[in-house]
C-alpha cells in the first residue's frame, strides 16, 4: 500500500488529506509488537515525510516574495486542511507507540519527545497555531516592504545596511538616520501585532494546561537538558564574563577610529578605515567560491554542497518583498535541504550562507536514519552544525585556497567574525532574558510600552557602552528588530548554546583540523537520537555554560584575535 505514495513533490502537491487518510487509518489499525515496530515506523515516515515536503515548498514560497497572496492562502489552507489533521492522527500513533511499551531500536530520545508532545497536545489549540502564523506572516510582509531612498534609488533595509560599514562616519550616519526612522515608522503596527501574538500564546498555554506560554515551549520543544533557571544562570554568566570583554573589542575600535563616543553607526566599520569588504562580484560567482571552501574543509561535505547547487537549492540575493533574514529547511521526500539568504555583496554574506550550509550539511549527515523521528534533532545542535561549520572553514576563506579574500582580507574578516561572536552572547542573553520576562504572568508582557521599557533595562544591563542619544525610540523598540520574538517564540538560547559548542570545536581544530571535522559529522549523522550531553560528547564538546566555560571560550577568542591582528 505505502509503495503507491508520491515520490516526487511534483506528484504530491496535488494530493490532500482525503488522499493520505487510508494510510495513516491502516497504521492505527494495525497491531504493535518487537517485530512489527520497525516496518510501522518505516511506514509512518514514508507518509509523514510526503505532507512535510509539501507544507516545506509552501512556507519558502511565502518567504521568496512575501506579497504573494496566493501562496499565504496556500499555507494558511494546507496547514488547517493537510498539516493539522496529520497532527492529530500522528499524535494518536505516538500514544499507540507509548502504550504498546516497545522501545525501538536507538529511539529512546525520539520516543521522549513523543511522550512531551502527546502530553501537550490539544485539538483546540489548532485553529490557534493558523493565527499565530498568520500573525509571523503579517510581520514578514511589514519588514519585507521596509525600503528607503539611497543614492537615487529605492533600497532594502538589508542592502541599507551595508553603509553602516562605509569609511565615512558622514555617511555611515546618513544611512543610520534613514534605518532608525523607516524602523519606528512601523512601531504601532508591530507593536499591533506582539499584543496578538502575545494573546494567542497566552491562550495557547492555558488550553494545554499550562500557566505560563514559557512552560508550554519548554515541553513542547523537549527541552530536558537545561531549565529557565538555567538560562538566567547562562545570563549571569554572560554579564560577568562576556559583557567586559564585548566592550573590550568596541573600545579597541572606538580608540582605532579616533572617536570618544561609539555611536550605533560606528559598532560595524572597520576599525582600519579601509572600505568595506565585498566577497563577490556575481551571485553565481559567491556561490561557486562557497564550494571552494567546503571542499578544502571536506570534499564529501562540497559535494553535498554542490548537488543542491546543481539541484537549484537555494536562493541568495536580496531583493524587494523577499523575507527577512536566512533559513536552511529540509524537503523531506525529496531528502535535500534547501537555503534561504538575503546576499548584498557584504562580508556577512560568507558568514550567512556558510552558516546555512551548515545547517544543510546535518540534513544531509540525518538521511541514513530510518525513521523520521530520528531525524528531528535539538535546534541546540542543529545550531552547532551551523556555527561549528563557520569555525572549521575560518581557514580556507583565502583565494589561495579557492576563498574570497587575501591574506589581510581574510585576517579582517576573522577577527571581525570573532569579536562578533563575543558581542554575540549579550545580545542573545538580551533577547532571551527578554522572552522570560515577556511571558511571566508577573509582568505586563502584552503591553508594548511595558515591554519598550524592559528593553531599555536589557540594554543598559548587557549593552552598556553605545551611545543612542538621539535615538530613543529605536533603542526602546530594539526587540522589534528580532523577528524570533514574533515568528519563532522562545527560539534563541539555542543560538548561545550552539556558540558554545562550536567555540569549543575551534579550540579542538586548532589542535587537529582533520578529528574536529570528523568529529561534528560524526555527531551530526547521529541526528536526534541522543540527548545534548550526548550529542556534544559525540563532537568532542561539553554541555555548559558557566562562567568558567565562558572565560575559557573568551581566552581563545582574544587570543585568536590578537594572533590574526598581525596579519593586517
Amino acid at each position: 500500500m505505502f509503495d503507491t505514495l508520491p515520490k516526487t513533490y511534483d506528484e504530491a502537491k496535488t494530493w490532500d488529506w482525503p488522499k493520505f487518510e487510508p494510510f495513516f487509518a491502516d497504521l492505527e489499525a494495525r497491531d504493535l509488537t518487537p517485530e512489527t515496530v520497525d516496518q510501522w515506523l518505516r511506514d509512518m515516515t514514508a507518509a509523514t515525510t510526503v505532507i512535510g515536503e509539501i507544507m516545506a515548498r509552501v512556507r519558502v514560497a511565502t518567504t521568496q516574495n512575501t506579497q504573494d497572496a496566493e501562496a499565504e492562502a496556500k499555507l494558511k489552507s494546507l496547514t488547517k486542511d493537510l498539516m493539522q489533521p496529520m497532527q492529530v492522527v500522528v499524535t494518536r500513533l505516538n500514544r499507540k507507540l507509548l502504550d504498546s511499551g516497545i522501545t525501538p531500536d536507538n529511539y529512546e530520545m525520539p520516543l521522549k519527545r513523543a511522550r512531551a508532545a502527546v502530553e501537550v497536545f490539544r485539538e483546540e489549540n489548532l485553529p490557534l497555531q493558523i493565527e499565530d502564523q498568520q500573525v509571523g506572516l503579517e510581520y514578514g510582509k511589514i519588514t519585507g516592504a521596509q525600503t528607503v531612498e539611497w543614492d537615487g534609488a529605492e533600497v532594502t533595509l538589508i542592502e541599507l545596511m551595508k553603509s553602516f560599514k562605509n569609511p565615512d562616519r558622514a555617511v555611515r550616519k546618513a544611512a543610520f538616520d534613514l534605518f532608525a526612522d523607516r524602523w519606528v515608522q512601523d512601531r504601532q503596527a508591530i507593536n499591533a501585532i506582539w499584543s496578538k501574538a502575545f494573546d494567542i500564546r497566552k491562550q495557547m498555554a492555558k488550553n494545554a494546561g499550562f500557566d505560563t506560554y514559557r512552560d508550554l515551549i519548554w515541553k513542547q520543544r523537549g527541552r530536558f537538558d537545561y531549565t529557565p533557571e538555567d538560562n538566567a544562570t547562562f545570563h549571569r554568566a554572560i554579564e560577568e564574563v562576556v559583557v567586559p570583554a564585548a566592550i573590550r573589542a568596541r573600545d579597541r575600535r572606538r580608540q582605532r577610529l579616533g572617536l570618544d563616543t561609539m555611536k550605533p553607526y560606528d559598532v560595524d566599520v572597520d576599525a582600519s578605515g579601509k572600505p568595506p569588504l565585498t566577497p563577490w562580484v556575481s551571485i553565481d560567482g559567491f556561490a561557486e567560491t562557497s564550494g571552494n571552501v567546503f571542499d578544502a574543509v571536506d570534499p564529501q561535505l562540497g559535494a553535498q554542497y554542490r548537488d543542491m547547487l546543481a539541484a537549484g537549492l537555494t536562493d541568495l540575493p536580496n531583493r524587494k518583498h523577499k523575507g527577512p533574514g536566512a533559513y536552511c529547511t529540509t524537503y523531506p521526500l525529496t531528502a535535500k535541504p534547501f537555503v534561504f539568504m538575503n546576499a548584498v555583496n557584504s562580508d556577512g554574506d560568507v558568514r550567512t550562507l556558510i552558516h546555512e550550509v551548515g545547517h544543510a550539511f546535518h540534513s544531509y549527515a540525518t538521511r541514513a536514519l530510518p525513521y523520521e523521528a530520528q531525524r528531528a534533532y535539538p535546534i541546540e545542535f542543529a545550531e552547532v552544525a551551523s556555527f561549528g561549520m563557520e569555525m572549521l572553514s575560518s581557514p580556507y576563506l583565502t583565494t589561495a585556497n579557492g576563498g574570497y579574500f587575501t591574506e589581510s582580507e581574510a585576517a579582517r574578516f576573522r577577527i571581525d567574525h570573532l569579536e562578533s561572536i563575543i558581542e554575540f552572547w549579550p545580545y542573545m542573553a538580551m533577547v532571551d532574558a527578554f522572552q522570560l520576562w515577556a511571558y511571566d504572568p508577573a509582568n505586563d508582557g502584552g503591553s508594548p510600552d511595558t515591554c519598550d521599557a524592559a528593553w531599555l533595562d536589557l540594554k543598559a544591563r548587557f549593552e552598556p557602552d553605545i551611545d543612542y542619544t538621539g535615538y530613543d525610540a529605536y533603542k526602546a523598540t530594539g526587540w522589534h528588530r528580532k523577528q524570533h520574538i514574533f515568528r519563532y517564540p522562545f527560539y534563541y538560547i539555542e543560538y548561545g548554546l550552539a556558540r558554545l559548542g562550536a567555540v569549543q570545536l575551534y579550540a579542538n581544530a586548532q589542535k587537529d583540523q582533520a578529528a574536529a571535522v570528523a568529529a561534528y559529522r560524526r555527531a551530526l549523522g547521529m541526528g536526534g537520537t541522543g540527548n545534548l550531553p550526548q550529542l556534544f560528547g559525540a563532537a568532542g564538546l561539553r554541555f555548559a555554560f558557566d562562567s568558567d566555560m565562558l572565560r575559557g571560550l573568551i581566552d581563545v577568542l582574544e587570543g585568536t584575535i590578537g594572533e590574526l591582528e598581525t596579519a593586517l
